[in-house]
């Protein structure tokens, strides 16, 4: 199975502060878990550097990663582009990486709908399609100095609304802020909708102190500008990318070409029967799916 993953001896060379030796004991570790995944040298690194280099968190967050894996199929299994359902999502939105970084050296991770009809839109569906660009992207580059996830809400209206469940959107910021072996810099929403406090109503339970100073909520794309440089963004909106459709090409045929990887981390979960103490399920992490309330939209 060939996964066309990033070059670990790049990944030294362009971080001073990464350290073979803790890489090394880091992973060791992990393999030694009864519970946990093997994992590759790669990984080690991604969940290390993001952890800022600090051991003890990176544990805790790589426990974190492959138990919400394990536990949240609606997100990490059929995670195959050649799948109806991937198809459908990628056919309703634009998901992609922007090939120019910021000055500071941050990828940019781009969403957009494509298809307006509330109808044919399911939130964890879509959510897969993000994490699956993210996850591959992390695999094959390596590490960032940062990363920024940029949405344009253009078209999106009161119907969508309507289908954001607050249990989907509970455990994809638990993923997000505990788990997922990103450096996020920025959440950035632009074009932003009439209705955009009600969504920011059901995020804002959900998230520490620390993403909400990282959220923003711009009006046009202009007031994008000020945290991320025209020149970044594609071709549409006045930047040196091509434009958003030709991205989304390019993005859903590098992940048919990668879908041996995308079937090796389906293969990577937790043995909850093998975790030292009480083993963990879904109520354990989120709580009971019944204890929400039918969201009122007033």
């Amino acid at each position: 199975m060939t996964l066309n993953l990033a070059d670990v001896s790049t990944e030294y060379s362009k971080d001073k502060d990464l350290k073979k030796d803790d890489v090394i004991m880091f992973m060791t570790w992990v393999n030694k878990q009864p519970h946990l995944p093997e994992i590759n040298e790669l990984q080690a690194i991604l969940f290390l550097q993001c952890c800022y280099y600090r051991n003890e968190m990176a544990k805790t967050v790589i426990d974190n990663f492959f138990t919400v894996r394990t536990h949240c199929p609606e997100f990490f299994r059929e995670r195959n582009a050649m799948v109806k359902t991937v198809n459908a999502a990628m056919d309703l939105a634009i998901f992609t990486t922007l090939p120019k970084k910021t000055p500071e050296g941050y990828t940019i991770f781009f969403v957009k709908l494509m298809d307006t009809n509330p109808n044919k839109f399911i939130l964890a569906e879509e959510l897969k399609c993000l994490d699956m660009i993210c996850l591959l992207h992390l695999h094959q580059e390596g590490t960032s100095p940062g990363h920024v996830i940029i949405y344009d809400m253009t078209g999106a209206n009161f119907g969508h609304l309507a289908r954001l469940g607050p249990l989907t959107i509970k455990k994809t910021l638990y993923y997000l802020q505990e788990a997922m072996p990103l450096r996020l810099k920025g959440l950035h929403f632009f074009n932003i909708v009439p209705f955009i406090d009600k969504v920011f109503a059901l995020m804002r339970p959900f998230m520490k102190k620390e993403l909400m100073n990282k959220f923003y909520m711009h009006n046009s794309v202009d007031d994008l500008l000020n945290f991320i440089p025209r020149d970044c963004l594609p071709a549409d909106y006045g930047g040196t990318a091509d434009p958003v459709l030709v991205l989304h090409e390019q993005m859903k045929t590098k992940m048919r070409d990668n879908t041996p990887f995308f079937a090796w981390e389906e293969t990577q979960t937790v043995d909850e029967s093998a975790r030292p103490g009480k083993p963990k399920s879904v109520n354990d992490i989120f709580g009971v799916e019944g204890t929400f309330k039918k969201l009122e939209l007033d």
